[in-house]
């Protein structure tokens, strides 16, 4: 596999949720860690200063360009900050990777109002707030790329209730395509990237029974990683993706394409 490359050279990028929590690896660390291999300078965000330090300290181990900031997405001067630090340390900003999130995985009748506000707080809320500090400086940098992380639970019911979640990320695919929209004449891209259901920190303890079952219910039968998530990533963040702007881009397995009985025979399998 392609590791390390130029296809993001000269570039300088914040990652939000970008932190390693040790263990399994997640979204935010692998795409700081693919986006420096490829040449950009990295902005390594996250609420947990602790996690961003084992992301950065990688980074710095082989070799890239990276600096640690952290700052909880849902206060509005705290991305405005975070957003500056980017533009002063390393000369202007052109791509956002918007990746911290939160869940409490509850149906509609069993969700409180303080635990449904804070899925929202992070997962909408913080990345409409870097979007809207991030513009600026990627206006006066004639352009920009923005990757929103959503999921398959956006568009799709998932494997158990998750209703303040789905809504959250239903929400960020939809700002997604206003984005888009209303700053195409910026020269900004917009897109989204909804992850199916692969192996990563937030399921780290489910059963290994459960673990199988989510892996023969895509059409691939393959369980997908964070990095699968990165890469596609790099590829929007990069040149190659120049005239690709409003699409969410499901890193699924084909999950999204199946119905319940045509996965049926592979479900059943021993």
């Amino acid at each position: 596999m392609l590791q390390n490359g130029e296809r993001l050279k000269g570039k300088v990028a914040v990652v939000t949720g970008a932190g390693s929590r040790g263990g399994v690896v997640g979204i935010g660390s692998a795409t700081a860690i693919l986006f420096a291999r490829q040449g950009a300078s990295v902005l390594v965000a996250d609420k947990e200063e602790e996690n961003a330090k084992r992301t950065l300290a990688q980074i710095e181990d082989e070799g890239g360009e990276a600096s640690l900031y952290v700052a909880d997405v849902t206060h509005s001067g705290a991305c405005q900050r975070m957003v500056e630090a980017a533009v002063s340390r390393y000369g202007g900003l052109h791509i956002l990777f918007n990746n911290a999130g939160f869940t409490d995985r509850k149906s509609v009748v069993e969700i409180e109002e303080d635990s449904w506000e804070r899925v929202v707080d992070v997962n909408l809320k913080g990345t409409m707030l870097a979007c809207k500090h991030a513009i600026p400086p990627m206006i006066a940098n004639r352009g920009g790329s923005i990757i929103n992380i959503s999921s398959i639970d956006g568009m799709r019911t998932g494997w158990r209730p998750n209703v303040p979640y789905a809504a959250a990320k239903g929400g960020v695919i939809a700002m997604t395509q206003n984005m888009a929209v209303y700053h195409g004449r910026d020269n900004i891209r917009v897109n989204s990237i909804a992850p199916g259901q692969l192996w990563g920190p937030f399921v780290g303890q489910i059963p290994a029974e459960s673990r199988e079952l989510r892996r023969r219910a895509n059409p691939l039968g393959a369980e997908g990683t964070a990095w699968d998530v990165a890469w596609a990533g790099v590829f929007l963040a990069s040149d190659e993706s120049r005239w690709i702007s409003g699409v969410v881009l499901p890193v699924d397995g084909g999950t999204v394409a199946a119905t319940p009985l045509s996965m049926l025979q592979h479900l059943q399998e021993e």
